[in-house]
């Protein structure tokens, strides 16, 4: 384990390979409720990892197939919970506290509800018994990701969070899980389900998703409004994006800095914080906030009770701008075009079974 010490600013605990014990795990039976993004990924690792396991899927789930025909034992999420001694719970967050509802008679004291991402546990949708273990591993990556790294024999950055520890083990259970799904091969780090939501949500908003896919319009619309062709928009707006942005994920800012052109870094770092400046941190800031107080939580709850009406909206304005048409016909002319149209296959039949 690395931990914080005189010659860093760390303060964060760093999990691998040798500071799990299996022997936790081992002689359990998992439940693994839900087969989409980290569901597939999770179930896969652990049955190859020797763990017993029980896929959880309704009796008309479309990934029924699916799991069956990769060598997996399926069962109802009820009958499934009712044979484990660990509940994994990868369904969506929406889904997440109807199905507790279901299986929640099937806990018996000592067992643990294990989770990929803090939402329902921080903002009490889900209130677990007091006497089963909550426990939390979240692979920092994309469910397939997480299950081609494990068959590549490398591993997964993760997260470890323990909510509630009513056995006195519930940490070195969670640990034997990372292990068990490929995570303690690169390294998990240990937080809390508050951090972890809070900041994942934050993240997505402010910067991964809506951020950056904002400062992207954003770069698209000023140049073709200026009378430049929709093309180079393109190009320099979102397709080089990938390009730094690796730089940036493989040695931090200071790579990317060094990698691009002289010109390049003196027009950034002149030009970049007009840009993004002290308005879009109080913008940040206030999101952050909504984050904090549970607004947002309780707006995404809400639009789901509605079923939707806002986000199916923006997603059509989202689909129908300009940039998606543009991007679309100038990938279909290049080399890795065949490639991309692979990734995106695979994405969507991903996304299809995130409603399981």
């Amino acid at each position: 384990m690395s931990d914080a010490n005189a010659d860093t600013e760390f303060t964060i605990d760093v999990y691998y390979d040798d500071d799990a014990d299996r022997s936790q795990i081992d002689d359990k039976t998992v439940a693994v409720l839900g087969y989409g993004s980290q569901g597939h990924a999770h179930a896969q690792n652990l049955a190859d990892s020797g763990v017993d396991v029980v896929v959880g899927l309704r009796e008309d789930s479309s990934s029924r197939d699916a799991a069956e025909s990769d060598g997996l034992r399926v069962a109802t999420p009820v009958e499934a919970a009712a044979q484990a001694d660990i509940v994994s719970v990868l369904v969506p967050d929406t889904v997440q506290p109807s199905v507790f509802e279901d299986i929640k008679g099937e806990l018996e004291p000592g067992n643990t509800l294990q989770f990929a991402h803090g939402f329902n546990i921080h903002y009490n949708q889900i209130q677990p018994p007091e006497d089963v273990d909550v426990t939390m591993i979240a692979p920092k990556s994309p469910g397939h990701l997480v299950r081609r790294n494990y068959e590549n024999g490398e591993g997964t950055p993760g997260l470890l969070a323990v909510y509630q520890d009513a056995t006195g083990t519930a940490k070195q259970e969670a640990l034997a899980y990372a292990h068990a799904i490929g995570c303690t091969r690169a390294g998990v780090v240990e937080t809390t389900f508050r951090e972890e939501t809070e900041t994942d949500l934050f993240g997505e908003q402010a910067v991964l998703c809506g951020g950056i896919a904002s400062l992207i319009k954003q770069g698209y619309e000023t140049l073709v409004d200026a009378g430049y062709s929709k093309e180079m928009a393109y190009f320099e707006c979102l397709n080089e994006m990938k390009l730094i942005v690796d730089l940036m994920y493989e040695g931090g800012l200071g790579a990317m800095w060094g990698s691009v052109s002289d010109t390049a870094e003196f027009g950034g770092l002149t030009r970049g914080d007009r840009i993004i400046d002290e308005h879009a941190r109080a913008n940040m800031e206030a999101v952050l906030e909504e984050v904090q107080s549970g607004e947002f939580a309780q707006e995404w709850i809400t639009e789901n009770q509605a079923n939707r009406p806002k986000y199916w909206q923006l997603r059509a304005q989202e689909e129908n701008h300009e940039i998606e048409e543009v991007g679309a016909r100038l990938r279909g002319l290049f080399a890795w075009a065949e490639e991309d149209e692979e990734t995106e296959d695979e994405s969507e039949d991903e996304r299809i079974t995130l409603s399981e």
